[in-house]
């Protein structure tokens, strides 16, 4: 039994014509009630003729993720604990951003990479995710706004739980298929893919020109990043601003820098003048975020005054800086915490 929303584009067309022996337009309606509609049976497809719905029905079905939980924060975010079809979770996030949201997505059940920061890392490395578990986080978080009449969904950021690039295969099969017309049609100017940086897969990103790059530093020095991102530093800091360098960017398009300030770690004006002779301020832009102290973590939150001074700085080296307001903190929106609370409940 096939999962429709398992099927990228290219596998459904090839599964009507070849186990339905449907013409090319029908998966065009499929792919259209699925995506665009959103619907969950297929008896709802209601332009197919029934005796092709229920030769559909024999043979697939349509399975989301299912919602866990969710908690609403004051400041409209919303974050949302997903159980898979194996019983694993992960969690995605709505963020409000004026007239729209933005949804923070996972790639991967917890993380390999292991950031010394990082709640999911501190889970481990499951499993990377499928095409309709990636997909289906987006219909999740569709439905949800439609049911309650709010914003749409506009933006998307692959900032959630995982390293992106370790499931660059299905990545790609995601992001190529974002911007069709009869389904979840939403331009590739509008994803990003955030990143610790592994310069291969960053040159295949970049060739294909299906989304924007967003790189977790975090350090301004190849020390510094080795001590707080010790599987991310074995790319060395060289290579990956080379790679950086070199990837492939149309006219006024830069990329994103995501600095998280630890207190007493990198936030001193040091840092900052360290991080000015990192960044090429015509390719690159900054997005400095205060760290939450989480606990359980080693980690303190840096100073508002210190964090202004910081982004003060690197505006004077004439870079663009910009503090990231936080978000749902009351409601732990940080990636790993909602599912590192589920985990710990269940234990007791």
């Amino acid at each position: 039994m096939h999962n429709l929303i398992e099927l990228n584009k290219t596998d459904l067309e090839a599964f009507v014509a070849e186990d339905l022996k449907e013409p090319r337009y029908r998966a065009e309606q499929i792919w259209q009630w699925l995506w665009q509609k959103r619907v969950r049976d297929v008896e709802a497809m209601t332009n197919l003729s029934r005796p092709l719905r229920e030769k559909l029905a024999g043979m697939a079905n349509i399975v989301w993720p299912e919602i866990a939980r969710v908690a609403e924060s004051r400041d409209g975010t919303i974050k949302f604990l997903l159980k898979l079809v194996d019983g694993k979770l992960i969690e995605t996030v709505l963020i409000p951003m004026q007239d729209r949201y933005s949804q923070c997505l996972s790639t991967q059940v917890g993380c390999a990479m292991a950031c010394t920061f990082c709640n999911t890392g501190k889970l481990g490395f499951e499993r990377n995710l499928t095409y309709g578990e990636i997909m289906g986080q987006i219909l999740v978080g569709r439905q949800y706004l439609a049911d309650r009449n709010m914003n749409e969904l506009k933006n998307l950021v692959f900032m959630g739980m995982g390293e992106p690039l370790l499931n660059l295969e299905t990545l790609v099969r995601v992001l190529t298929d974002l911007p069709c017309e009869r389904g979840l049609s939403l331009s590739w100017r509008r994803s990003m893919v955030s990143t610790v940086g592994f310069p291969d897969k960053l040159k295949i990103l970049g060739d294909l020109e299906i989304a924007l790059p967003a790189i977790s530093l975090h350090a301004p020095t190849q020390e510094l990043r080795a001590r707080i991102m010790p599987k991310a530093a074995r790319v060395h800091l060289d290579d990956l601003m080379a790679a950086l360098s070199a990837y492939p960017m149309r006219p006024r398009e830069r990329i994103t820098f995501e600095y998280l300030l630890l207190k007493d770690v990198n936030d001193s004006m040091e840092h900052a003048d360290q991080l000015a002779k990192l960044i090429d301020r015509r390719k690159g832009k900054i997005n400095l975020i205060a760290y939450n102290a989480t606990e359980g973590m080693p980690y303190g939150a840096p100073d508002r005054d210190r964090v202004e001074a910081f982004e003060k700085r690197l505006w004077d080296h004439g870079l663009t800086a910009f503090i990231r307001r936080s978000m749902g903190a009351d409601i732990k929106a940080a990636c790993g915490q909602l599912k590192a609370d589920s985990v710990g409940e269940n234990r007791d």
